[in-house]
């Protein structure tokens, strides 16, 4: 495992006796969101994103995962490719699409004002309000659900079950499982929040903060009746030249 600042030797020391799951997010690179003014569904990378998506590769490259796996979004996938060529995998062998992110309106080849002003519109909403999401996409709440739903299913697969316990407590068959999960600032903030047992509000993108080509880590360590998650890094950009910090 590659070295990186832990908050406090409590955590350093509790971890360490027990190895702990490992789960790290990648947030995608910087996106194409808007070329000759006019918007883009499912955008690639930009230049500056394939720079970020080379640096996350390198971060990571002397760093062994039991599993990688990646948005079915464009430029999640070209965000994980360096790392996966350098490691012989086949994206779509290494693909889970419930990591998608929330579904925005059909906005393609329409003038970007269009998106700016129905973000802004969002963003004018009461709290309870922006459960809706926006108008023609997809409902906040179902996101929500989606991804709560799918990472249970995905953990279960692995071993990690909840316990029937008012707190965050897991079970684990496998204490000492590293995954690597590149997506989206929602589908990872979510995630986030559900591994944590947060109660989630509609705008888990500004409660968690993730640049582009972030690298977030969540790491397991055990209780006197399971295991429970501790966030150790939310969106590191060392990696990044200042230049290519993103958001």
């Amino acid at each position: 495992m590659a070295s990186f600042r832990w908050p406090n030797r409590w955590s350093r020391r509790a971890i360490d006796q027990d190895g702990g799951v490992e789960i790290v997010l990648v947030r995608h690179g910087e996106p194409e969101w808007v070329r000759d003014d006019l918007n883009v569904d499912n955008p690639p990378l930009t230049s500056r994103g394939r720079r970020q998506a080379d640096r996350v590769a390198a971060a990571l490259r002397d760093e062994e995962f039991d599993e990688i796996w990646v948005s079915p979004l464009i430029r999640a996938r070209e965000t994980v490719k360096p790392l996966a060529d350098e490691r012989g995998l086949n994206l779509d062998t290494i693909t889970q699409d419930w990591l998608e992110e929330i579904r925005n309106p059909v906005w393609h080849g329409t003038p970007r004002e269009r998106a700016d002003a129905a973000y802004a519109a969002e963003r004018r909403r009461p709290a309870e309000g922006r459960w809706e999401g926006l108008d023609g996409g997809e409902r906040v709440r179902d996101f929500v659900d989606r991804i709560h739903t799918n990472a249970s299913l995905f953990f279960e697969e692995r071993g990690v079950r909840p316990t029937p316990h008012s707190l965050p407590v897991w079970q684990m068959s496998d204490s000492r499982r590293r995954i690597l999960l590149v997506a989206h600032a929602g589908t990872n903030s979510v995630l986030i929040g559900h591994l944590l047992g947060l109660n989630t509000t509609p705008w888990e993108w500004e409660r968690f903060v993730l640049g582009h080509a972030s690298i977030s880590r969540l790491v397991s360590y055990e209780l006197g009746d399971g295991h429970t998650f501790g966030l150790v890094r939310l969106s590191d950009v060392e990696h990044l030249d200042r230049g290519d910090r993103t958001f």
